[in-house]
């Protein structure tokens, strides 16, 4: 079965996007997290195994972090 992987854009609450960025680089499935500075506050790279378990994982538990106010999930395509 082929993974699927997704860039995750997050807007933060003021101040908060390294507290946002280390929470979570403790979920499973994420192969990165990172502070960056521009419209978004941190930018993840996840994987999962379909699109249903990334928008699981989207919604149940990266929403679900503290200090955040908006995602934008884009999954990556191979054409």
């Amino acid at each position: 079965m082929a993974t699927v992987h997704a860039y995750i854009l997050i807007q933060t609450e003021v101040g908060k996007s390294a507290d946002v960025a280390n929470a979570i680089r403790q979920l499973p499935g994420i192969t990165l997290a990172e502070d960056v500075t521009g419209p978004y506050d941190v930018i993840v790279r996840s994987e999962a195994t379909d699109m249903n378990e990334l928008g699981r994982q989207v919604v149940a538990k990266i929403q679900a972090v503290p200090g955040i106010t908006r995602t934008l999930t884009c999954p990556v395509v191979h054409f």
